[in-house]
């Protein structure tokens, strides 16, 4: 399942803007949904997470092109059958992490392997290219 493309503006937070040096102010950034592209109507980036603690992940939640909410939130509990942990929040909308492609990371990850196959052993096909 490919990677929703829903993306937000993110201002930077008011405490940051006080703390800014006069003439410096923070610019605001973009983030992109995290989530597969079958969720329900709020979108979902993670923004940093204060060391594995219950809840210590932040999350930005938002609707259509409104203004996101940061929500701590705990880690999804699934693991895939490598147990690799899923990266995304618990009780999350959509499929697993491990289960959802961003397009554009797997675009560039082909004209990687075909640069440098030897680097990519999983993408070369049966005949050995």
């Amino acid at each position: 399942m490919n990677q929703c493309t829903a993306v937000a503006l993110l201002p930077p937070p008011d405490h940051l803007l006080v703390l800014a040096a006069p003439g410096h102010r923070p610019e605001a950034g973009y983030v992109l949904c995290e989530l597969g592209e079958d969720h329900d109507d709020q979108h979902a980036a993670m923004l940093w997470d204060e060391g594995g603690r219950p809840g210590s992940a932040v999350w930005v939640r938002w609707k259509g092109s409104g203004r996101g909410q940061l929500t701590p939130l705990p880690w999804c509990p699934a693991r895939d059958p490598r147990n690799e942990a899923c990266e995304l929040f618990a009780a999350h909308p959509s499929a697993h992490s491990w289960g959802i492609t961003n397009p554009t990371d797997e675009a560039i990850t082909l004209v990687l392997a075909r640069q440098h196959p030897h680097l990519f052993p999983q993408y070369r096909d049966e005949d050995g290219g």
